[in-house]
């Protein structure tokens, strides 16, 4: 009798999660004992990934461990490089792509192409689309970054800003669970002098267009002293939105509390915050999960109706409007910090998305065991 994964979930109902569990021999494929349906497993840095579909709280799952050739039969995430992009397809369609051209101050995603192919992010700087608005150019669709790391500003780029600075890959993974790069990068003042050092990774899990998931965590390297400093001017995660999304133009932004609009949301603590709005008709929406291992969290957020949304855990003078409230931290040399994130690209709004359930995948995932 071959293995066998049984997956239980007593408290939470899942849709479209990955999960993954050790595991040390070869790359393998999945059979739902239950439906017969097949499912595609991924084995990276000795762990076997794969992404469950459906599953409702208080249920199990058991998965028949298929040695074969059986991943030959799905659709990858592929990845394309070129010279200045990396670019990521899903399923044969294209979705988003990594710039990482020294002509930028620093890499984004852009575009990122959501349910039935919108775009849920604006165009501008990158490309200029009518009707789009046209304001902070440095708002480059989704991108990290902070105005305030030892005096220098790697955040706008205004006249004497930072830059970070891509150096290599160190990893490129194309597979049928999950595509991912890794990306070394350093961050620097306007004369090119290091300040800390980045070590970046995004990981695009295969799901459908309509619950698109993408990782990144960002570790940061420093032989020296490290102050972040307390201003809004930063996010470690950021998005700016469609500019049809906008909370200004009909757009919603919700939190994991409930708040909705600016007015609730913007410098408040939350374990997510999303923004939806309308895509040449269709209701589409972006969340930004904090990851609960996160500097500060569940962290703040400086979300802005005319769509801006960053996860910035530094800002509490103008969060709680008060210049006594010091927000900044300093890592001491030597010391390495990171920070995690997970974006999901949804169809409608937070409720229709099922958002809730989703972050749930993300920070109490379903548990798996070998059998």
């Amino acid at each position: 009798m071959g293995y066998r994964i049984v997956v239980n979930a007593p408290k939470h109902s899942y849709v479209n999660t990955p999960v993954s569990i050790p595991w040390q021999s070869e790359a393998v494929g999945l059979k739902d004992v239950k439906t017969g349906k097949l499912v595609p497993g991924q084995v990276v840095n000795g762990r076997l990934h794969w992404i469950v579909d459906d599953l409702p709280k208080g249920g199990s799952k058991e998965y028949e461990v298929q040695f074969s050739s059986v991943n030959g039969r799905f659709p990858k995430v592929l990845l394309r490089q070129s010279l200045r992009r990396m670019s990521f397809f899903v399923g044969g369609e294209f979705f988003t792509s990594y710039w990482f051209g020294a002509e930028y101050a620093r890499p984004f995603l852009y575009p990122i192409m959501g349910p039935g192919g919108k775009g849920v992010t604006r165009n501008y700087p990158m490309s200029k689309v009518r009707g789009e608005t046209t304001d902070h150019i440095h708002h480059r669709s989704v991108w990290v970054a902070h105005g305030d790391v030892n005096g220098v500003d790697n955040w706008s780029e205004e006249p004497g800003h930072g830059k970070t600075v891509h150096r290599t890959f160190t990893e490129k993974i194309s597979g049928p669970v999950f595509g991912r790069i890794s990306e070394t990068s350093e961050w620097v003042d306007k004369n090119g002098n290091n300040v800390l050092d980045e070590t970046r990774t995004i990981t695009v899990y295969n799901l459908p267009d309509t619950g698109r998931l993408v990782d990144v965590k960002i570790v940061f390297h420093a032989d020296k002293d490290v102050k972040f400093g307390d201003t809004k001017e930063g996010g470690i995660m950021s998005v700016r939105v469609a500019t049809s999304m906008d909370g200004d133009k009909g757009g919603l932004i919700t939190n994991s509390f409930g708040g909705i609009t600016e007015a609730e949301t913007w410098g408040k603590h939350a374990h997510w915050c999303d923004y939806s709005g309308l895509v040449d008709g269709r209701m589409v929406g972006i969340t930004i999960f904090d990851n609960p291992n996160n500097f500060r969290h569940p962290t703040y957020w400086h979300v802005r109706d005319y769509g801006l949304m960053t996860a910035n855990p530094f800002a509490l003078s103008a969060y709680k409007n008060d210049p006594s409230a010091d927000g900044s931290h300093t890592w001491k040399a030597g010391e390495s910090f990171s920070f995690a994130y997970r974006l999901y690209i949804h169809d409608g709004d937070a409720d229709t998305g099922r958002v809730a359930e989703q972050y749930h995948g993300y920070v109490n995932p379903p548990a798996a065991q070998l059998s």
